[in-house]
């Protein structure tokens, strides 16, 4: 008999003053709004379920601080659990940016240089980061869930990638801030177990 693997559980942190404007926020570390961190302590009883094996966060502020409202002690730091880098489009919103760029679609238009701070990520690199995560991840569910905590495009492109789907395919999983995800195994074969589960939902609830 096989040995059932651990679960892939992905964290959205929780929302912000530019995801709740749709401002791109790539590497600007912006804090959580209380909504943002009521969402990240309404997740506490979903983990509690858990028997987690590690969990890791990315070096945003934003990312751990939703780490520790939701009761993940310890956790490690994860650069590659970064954010798209937006380049030049860092804050700005879909709209404004297709002031400049009509009918521009990150996933497929990429993104222009921007300063020293915000050189800019094709999707390929941020599919490699992925792919990085995920061998590092991988052998830990042997023993248990492993709790990933970072941003919306990072965590779809890693889904992609989870799937053996090119990292481009990330535009097919919306994913919201404060959310709850599973990604696990169905006959050997990579599956979503659970998507984009808001707090109060089935897996967040109380």
């Amino acid at each position: 008999m096989m040995l059932r693997m651990g679960e892939l559980i992905l964290i959205r942190h929780g929302e912000t003053e530019w995801s709740r404007s749709g401002r791109h926020t790539g590497r600007t570390d912006v804090p959580l709004t209380d909504a943002g961190r009521a969402a990240a302590v309404a997740l506490r009883p979903a983990l509690a379920a858990r028997q987690l094996a590690a969990a890791f966060v990315s070096p945003a502020g934003r990312a751990i601080e939703t780490a520790g409202l939701a009761g993940l002690t310890p956790v490690g730091v994860d650069p590659d659990l970064w954010e798209w880098d937006y380049g030049g489009y860092e804050g700005l919103t879909t709209s404004e940016i297709r002031r400049q760029r009509p009918s521009w679609y990150l996933w497929r238009d990429g993104v222009i240089p921007g300063d020293a701070g915000h050189p800019g990520e094709t999707v390929g690199h941020v599919g490699a980061r992925a792919d990085a995560v995920l061998s590092r991840v991988r052998p830990l569910l042997a023993g248990g869930d492993v709790a990933l905590v970072a941003h919306g495009h990072l965590l779809r492109v890693l889904t992609a990638r989870w799937l053996g789907l090119e990292p481009a395919a990330g535009r097919l999983f919306r994913l919201d801030t404060g959310t709850f995800s599973t990604l696990g195994t169905e006959h050997e074969q990579p599956v979503i177990s659970s998507w984009n589960i808001p707090p109060s939902g089935p897996a967040g609830a109380a």
